[in-house]
């Protein structure tokens, strides 16, 4: 719990900053955003080379001396970083250009800064939770958090005014006077930096032994899961990249991607659900492996976690005439991927439930192949229908994605380590759902506009009457359930 709370607080706060952002920025510059944040996830992975596992095992073998791992760790990781940073700070100017950001050479170097702050931080936090060091981990991870959250305030509150009274400070070498998308980029700069200063006094205590021949086994163990965690994290992000491709207004297309990202902010409810369940049900899950009734009772929790899954969509949806108001005007026209997106989100989390087979049997080796089929089909979707539907591909991309993930690791599973999910309840909650999902459509026809009125309270009043029954009869399907299986 200790573990996940800094993550679930990063994401509530990067949800706080939706209205700030989508208020400030123009959507075009949102959309730089969205770009290199794509960039920045994409190669954390490929410069942590997976060594943060590797850590993990070796330092786990009998008689192994954790500070030899841990230094071989940051010695490989520091070569790495070093030889990207130095390559970007060299070829800054025609990145830029490539990439269409004339005169920001200054936040490609900052992108940098925060890949190599990170990935040599990464290494000193996997240290952290292998000495079981967790409220060290989270304040760490927390004053980060706050540093990126308060050099966001700073920066768009405050320093504009500054350097219109301070035309000459040094600080406009940095920055721009007025916001843009430096502005977030920077702040996380900021951020990560602070990180790194954080773990000094942890750096300059740890003796430092190398051994090549170590380096080797930890290098041959860790990067095949770095090249497997690839196809997972490209299949999150491949539709930001392809937008400068494939978006049916090409000079338009960062405009689209601001739009899009700022719309799958409002289904980030149903993420952060997915992301705290996940915290919780993965040790949950192995620690009752052994148990007489685990595979029952695996098949339970999927039950309630669609239940809930539900309650999150339609209390979403039936109340987005109040959420949308989070986004800035130009942005509310994107709302319409948002049901989309959290379907998607609703599938990736049964995912996860029907995926535990791989993990509880030992085959983790299929994860790759599910994830591939689920980035050739993110792909098919994102080029053929882009040019014509713009981020609605994107959307339904998502979408299309999880759910052949879902159905291939769901058949599988029941060859490999059977659970006996019980599809027919699954199917009715689902089913139930959709059904005061298309009432509610209904509805809102038959209810009149009231003008100049941002929120329709009849049709809100509807909404909670179709969200109570949806709830009643979530309850009477699982309780059915239960009382059967009891007799």
């Amino acid at each position: 719990m200790v573990y996940g709370l800094s993550t679930i607080l990063a994401r509530i706060l990067n949800f706080v900053f939706v209205p700030i952002y989508t208020r400030v920025l123009e959507t075009g510059s949102y959309g730089a955003v969205t770009e290199f944040m794509a960039y920045i996830a994409v190669l954390q992975v490929v410069l942590a080379l997976g060594l943060e596992t590797g850590c993990f095992r070796f330092a786990s073998k009998e008689g192994a001396d954790t500070d030899k791992v841990f230094s071989n760790a940051l010695a490989a990781v520091t070569c790495s970083s070093g030889i990207f940073l130095a390559l970007v700070l060299a070829l800054a100017s025609p990145l830029a250009s490539w990439l269409g950001y004339e005169g920001y050479e200054a936040c490609i170097k900052y992108v940098a800064g925060i890949l190599v702050a990170d990935t040599l931080t990464a290494i000193f936090f996997a240290r952290l939770r292998f000495e079981h060091k967790a409220f060290r981990f989270a304040i760490f991870k927390t004053v980060k958090i706050l540093t990126e959250t308060g050099a966001n305030l700073l920066l768009f509150f405050v320093f504009p005014a500054y350097a219109a009274s301070h035309p000459d400070t040094f600080l406009l070498d940095f920055i721009s006077a007025e916001p843009d998308f430096t502005y977030v980029i920077f702040a996380i700069f900021v951020s990560s930096i602070v990180c790194a200063l954080l773990f000094v006094p942890m750096a300059v205590r740890q003796r430092y032994i190398f051994d090549r021949k170590q380096m080797k086994s930890m290098l041959l163990y860790s990067l095949p899961l770095m090249v497997a965690a690839l196809p997972g994290i490209v299949n999150d992000f491949l539709d930001r990249f392809l937008f400068r491709f494939c978006d049916t207004s090409s000079e338009e297309w960062r405009s689209s991607l601001g739009i899009y990202q700022a719309a799958t902010k409002l289904a980030v409810i149903m993420s952060l659900f997915i992301q705290m369940f996940r915290y919780a049900a993965e040790p949950f899950f192995f620690q009752r492996e052994k148990e007489k009734d685990s595979r029952q009772m695996y098949a339970g929790v999927m039950n309630y976690f669609t239940a809930f899954c539900g309650l999150v969509f339609l209390g979403v949806i039936f109340y987005m005439d109040i959420l949308c108001l989070i986004l800035g005007p130009d942005y509310r026209v994107g709302v319409g991927v948002v049901p989309i997106m959290l379907g998607a989100y609703m599938l990736l989390g049964m995912l996860f439930n029907v995926s535990m087979w791989y993990k509880l049997s030992g085959k983790t080796s299929m994860a790759i192949y599910i994830t591939l089929a689920g980035l050739v089909v993110t792909a098919l979707v994102n080029v053929v229908f882009m040019p014509r539907y713009s981020y609605h591909a994107s959307a339904w991309g998502h979408l299309a994605s999880y759910f052949v993930m879902f159905v291939i690791s769901a058949v599988l599973g029941q060859k490999y380590y059977p659970i006996p999910y019980d599809w027919g309840k699954i199917g009715t909650i689902i089913f139930s759902m959709l059904l005061c999902f298309a009432l509610s459509l209904f509805a809102d026809r038959l209810v009149p506009d009231v003008p100049g009125r941002l929120v329709n309270w009849t049709e809100m009043a509807v909404h909670t009457l179709l969200l109570i029954i949806y709830v009643t009869s979530a309850y009477l399907i699982i309780k059915k359930n239960y009382r059967r299986k009891q007799s």
